[in-house]
């Protein structure tokens, strides 16, 4: 075969595949398959992206000044310590460019963020994964797994697809039992929406250690998704060497004015954290009754276990909530899980309607 040949790493990777988004035949559909705010973001971002529109021939600010001091006055972080990228993803890609690549090691867990995996296996990393137990992270299942040639161990706290987490002691023991030259990223997408009393994120740990990340996103709570806007932080030992090699101009300027509006509008945030909380709730007792079991969840959306055993499956109440003009998002490679967000109230009560007809139907 002739001509460039790409690493070998690459050809090993399957194309990521995007939530569903239309139904055949079925005009303005529910769709809660992405984990998309369905409220939308704070109307002070709306407003700022729209007077962005005047600046549209100006190259955007490349040191990313405004949101930066926008994200560490609102979460009282030093802006110094701030990167921000295109969404998370992108940080998350520059961190495994910058930490990990041909002969080295990335630790994952079982579930978690699929472009870490191939951020990872695109530098030529070799990828050890860790099952996970009873839908969490297994912190002790990773720890056997560290080696002489672990570089870079990331998760997702909350996690996705399951929406589990781990509390803050076992977040610091998995850090303890990696090596200082092991860069540990914890991906918190979905840490506005947990309200468990033991949840912590990995900021603290961040502020303590040179060798950890924390990456947020302004796609899931803020509503921003479109946008592609993210941020990370970590040390000033880490910001340098990434800054290095992202591109000067990753962020837009209109994004960047929505992101940083949407981040001081806490009141919106806080409104919409709780009417999330509240759903999550109602959602996992009324399927419960209903004989769904329900993995118990942080985030802002559900994952449903159908029993092997049952005449119910995944797949099956996937057609049937999109019979009824309902997008979820459907468990790769297993039939016994369906993911669903958790949207607005009028959709919620959609969601348990159709559930509640297809485990009445025969």
């Amino acid at each position: 075969m002739s001509g460039p040949q790409a690493r070998p790493g690459v050809m090993r990777l399957s194309p990521y595949q995007q939530g569903q988004s239309a139904i055949e035949g079925t005009s303005n559909p529910i769709k809660l398959s992405s984990n998309e705010s369905s409220q939308g973001p704070s109307p002070l971002a709306i407003e700022a992206y729209q007077q962005a529109a005047s600046q549209l021939n100006r190259y955007p600010d490349g040191s990313q000044s405004a949101l930066r001091e926008a994200i560490g006055e609102t979460y009282d972080l030093n802006p110094q310590r701030i990167i921000c990228g295109n969404g998370s993803d992108e940080l998350i890609q520059l961190m495994a460019r910058a930490y990990v690549g041909d002969g080295q090691e990335a630790l994952l867990s079982e579930n978690g963020f699929i472009m870490s995996n191939i951020h990872c296996t695109a530098q030529g990393a070799d990828l050890v994964i860790a099952a996970e137990h009873n839908y969490r992270v297994d912190v002790n299942a990773m720890l056997t797994l560290v080696s002489d040639k672990t570089r870079f161990c990331t998760i997702a706290n909350p996690n996705n697809p399951t929406g589990t987490y781990i509390d803050g002691s076992e977040l610091r023991r998995l850090h303890a039992g990696l090596p200082d030259n092991c860069l540990f990223l914890i991906d918190e997408a979905y840490a506005e929406y947990a309200t468990a009393e033991d949840y912590d994120t990995g900021i603290a740990l961040a502020d303590e250690y040179d060798n950890v990340v924390v990456t947020r996103t302004f796609s899931k709570i803020y509503g921003l998704p479109s946008l592609r806007i993210g941020w990370a932080y970590c040390s000033a030992g880490i910001v340098d060497p990434v800054q290095r090699i992202r591109t000067p101009f990753n962020t837009n300027g209109a994004a960047m004015a929505a992101a940083a509006a949407a981040v001081k509008d806490t009141a919106y945030i806080e409104e919409i954290r709780t009417h999330n909380a509240n759903w999550r709730e109602r959602i996992s007792s009324t399927l419960t009754d209903m004989g769904i079991e329900v993995i118990p969840s942080q985030a802002n959306f559900y994952l449903l276990r159908f029993a092997k055993d049952s005449n119910k499956s995944g797949g099956a109440a996937g057609a049937f909530l999109q019979s009824r003009g309902i997008i979820p998002r459907p468990a790769s490679g297993s039939d016994e899980f369906l993911r669903i967000t958790i949207g607005v109230d009028h959709e919620n009560e959609a969601v348990l309607h159709a559930l509640s007809d297809y485990m009445d139907a025969p």
